[in-house]
């Protein structure tokens, strides 16, 4: 990796503001491979210097990579004056410039990649892509073979979008509440999709969970609010996204069978 900045290299470990962390240089507070050093502009090699600031080794770390179990009432966003974001929960982090893999809305719960890997982002994101998500839903009215075909041969919205093909399960049907379980796998990421799908066949979303995303899958130990590091099989399997068959769902059978036998119980 090119050498950076010390100022910068200790801002991004989130020390302090790049103003601030200047300050803390120049009245000797940090040391590079042992030695005082008061110059901010010091080019730092991020793989084989090694940092102190007031005598604590500071690692740096170029990407770091979260899964969150979003919450309803939390908004995907790095950023807003009103509503708290999905970056906030996050609090034992390093970097400072994470951000949301996509969003969820603010009443929608679920998997929700958490990074500032802007690369990984773009692939899973990028239209031309056709990453799979997975989703858990309890909807209005009974659901039936009917709309599994209307969604399985590419899905009218309305004059402006038609959703490409889709993978309609139908779970159960409550008929004392005239609601049913579902579970969607989408491979597209439009405004709203999943609740205007089933708008489209005259049903209303009342509950949504995503599972599953490429093939990353939630981690079901993993409460609302709640989040842990991607391990490194994930973090690769996750980059090797773009080599996968882009038709059929990616949700695991294993997975798939668990939460049958549970009923989607924890969702």
């Amino acid at each position: 990796m090119a050498k950076i900045r010390l100022d910068k290299y200790l801002a991004d470990m989130q020390i302090g503001t790049r103003s601030a962390v200047k300050e803390y240089i120049r009245k000797g507070r940090v040391r590079v491979n042992e030695a005082v050093v008061k110059s901010p502009e010091q080019k730092i090699d991020t793989e084989t210097d090694t940092v102190l600031y007031d005598d604590k080794p500071v690692g740096y770390h170029t990407y770091e990579y979260f899964m969150l179990n979003k919450p309803q009432g939390v908004v995907s966003a790095t950023q807003d004056t009103k509503e708290k974001t999905v970056t906030e929960l996050i609090t034992e982090k390093n970097r400072k410039d994470l951000f949301p893999v996509g969003r969820l809305d603010k009443d929608t719960e679920g998997l929700l990649l958490i990074t500032n890997d802007g690369a990984l982002s773009h692939e899973l994101l990028s239209p031309k892509k056709h990453v799979d998500k997975t989703y858990f839903a309890e909807v209005m009215g009974k659901i039936g073979q009917a709309e599994v075909v209307k969604f399985k041969e590419g899905l009218v919205i309305d004059t402006e979008f038609t959703a490409l093909p889709a993978v309609l399960e139908v779970l159960s049907f409550d008929e004392a509440k005239n609601t049913s379980r579902i579970r969607v796998t989408i491979h597209e990421g439009k405004f709203h999709q999943v609740k205007r799908m089933f708008e489209a066949v005259g049903s209303e979303v009342l509950y949504l969970k995503r599972l599953s995303m490429g093939t990353l899958v939630l981690d079901e130990s993993l409460a609302p609010g709640a989040y842990r590091r991607l391990t490194e099989q994930e973090i690769q399997m996750l980059k090797e996204t773009r080599n996968i068959k882009k038709n059929g769902s990616r949700f695991s059978a294993d997975f798939k069978e668990r939460y049958e036998k549970e009923g989607l119980g924890a969702v």
